[in-house]
């Protein structure tokens, strides 16, 4: 059986994403691993005491992105496609790119949204790396809005 990699990052976008992933791991007879890799600094938050960390904070958010990717896996499942999850820390497009060779993947299923110019200058594009450095294909769902 064939596996896809899909990264998640809970956007309104996701769905969309998670749809089109569906559809096509049952085209290729594939199964779905989701990926979601969350800031290695969640905790932290600057003030005026300086730098201080709130491990409550990052345990809080690690939990609610631990029950999305679960209500997600139910989601797919539901659906006839098997699925397995993880939730990674780190760079995320190292990351994901990392988990897709570890696990001998097919494809990786990201999402673009649509956005160009400054933003892409000074925040990057997760897309344009994974496409740029992945050994496997790269399916590109545009999950921008149609208006």
């Amino acid at each position: 059986m064939k596996k896809i990699i899909l990264p998640v990052d809970f956007s309104d976008s996701s769905d969309k994403l998670v749809d089109y992933a569906v559809n096509f791991a049952k085209d290729v007879n594939a199964e779905i691993a989701l990926i979601h890799v969350a800031a290695t600094d969640i905790g932290f938050v600057i003030g005026d005491m300086g730098f201080q960390y709130f491990p409550e904070v990052e345990e809080n958010e690690i939990k609610f992105e631990l029950k999305e990717l679960n209500k997600l896996e139910q989601r797919i499942v539901s659906q006839g496609v098997n699925c397995s999850h993880i939730l990674k820390q780190g760079i995320a497009g190292d990351t994901i790119l990392e988990y897709s060779d570890e696990n001998n993947a097919d494809y990786i299923v990201v999402g673009s949204h649509g956005r160009s110019g400054v933003y892409d200058v000074f925040i990057g594009s997760l897309t344009k790396e994974i496409t740029r450095k992945s050994k496997i294909p790269v399916l590109v769902v545009p999950c921008h809005d149609e208006n």
